[in-house]
């Protein structure tokens, strides 16, 4: 069982900084989200970071070490957590830092591939070790995290029933869904599927499967793919789920995937602010 996990925190968070028309009534919430890694938004009591949540989930379900991947250009939340590249604690965790250093030829990092290769070449005592890794701008639920511990499998993802998420439609529609065998290993991610494949799916599985980027990797199996992963042909980054679809591709069976119905809260735009902040005073008043 692993007690590590990699926290995707690199992005420049181009979404949530667009100029959207959003009511929000602290506008401490606006700057931060106009300044700061979207995980540093003070949406909590007291203006407690989103990221702080996350971290209290990480903490309950077991997990002692975390590896946060931050971008070159923000230091928000080493600020917050610890300002050297030295181990910190915060809530018993051991927390350390890598850089997601941006190519000389770009304006902006370049993926989560990327700054997972990043991070796992930063702490080469993980190797021949099991690992989580998620983004920062979700927050995960502790049950789910627990699925991926306790997993005899090296490899393995929460395949969440889009049913599950308390999202609009039309946003849910656009998610990339996930194909598996009849033995429940993961065959494919596939982007902007068509009707006929959703239907196609549901009838076979019962349910429409969503990767939100929970995942148990092996460190020695997944890093060799993270390295080759090819850029977006559209949006010129190098994606984690291109990197598990290489991994799957050259090993079948490699990846198991575990069906979980559940909502995730998810930070992408200002248009999430409210609706987070809403949640977490819902389901963390008592911390």
């Amino acid at each position: 069982m692993t007690d590590k996990i990699v926290i995707l925190a690199g992005g420049i968070s181009s979404r949530m900084k667009k100029n959207d028309s959003v009511k929000v009534d602290d506008v401490s919430l606006i700057k931060d989200a106009d300044e700061k890694q979207k995980a540093m938004i003070g949406l909590g009591d007291n203006h407690r970071p989103f990221l702080d949540y996350l971290l209290y989930n990480i903490k309950k379900a077991g997990i002692n070490d975390v590896l946060i991947v931050i971008g070159e250009k923000d230091e928000s939340i080493k600020n917050y957590y610890g300002a050297s590249e030295k181990n910190v604690t915060f809530d018993g965790l051991n927390i350390v830092y890598a850089v997601q250093h941006i190519p000389a030829d770009r304006v902006k990092p370049a993926g989560t591939a990327d700054a997972l290769y990043q991070g796992l070449a930063s702490v080469p005592g993980w190797k021949g070790e099991q690992f989580l890794v998620c983004n920062s701008d979700n927050l995960y639920s502790v049950e789910a995290m627990k699925i991926l511990l306790a997993s005899p499998y090296s490899n393995a993802l929460i395949d969440y029933d889009r049913e599950g998420f308390q999202f609009e439609s039309d946003r849910v529609s656009r998610f990339a869904i996930t194909e598996k065998d009849s033995r429940g290993f993961l065959k494919d991610i596939i982007e902007k599927p068509s009707d006929n494949l959703v239907a196609e799916v549901m009838a076979k599985d019962g349910y429409v499967g969503v990767s939100m980027n929970l995942f148990k990797f092996s460190y020695d199996m997944i890093f060799p793919y993270l390295g080759e992963t090819p850029f977006h042909p559209v949006r010129n980054e190098k994606e984690l789920p291109t990197s598990v679809k290489l991994m799957i591709d050259n090993n079948p069976d490699a990846v198991f995937a575990y069906k979980m119905k559940e909502h995730v809260p998810d930070l992408t735009s200002k248009k999430d602010i409210i609706p987070v902040q809403e949640y977490l005073r819902k389901e963390f008043s008592n911390i």
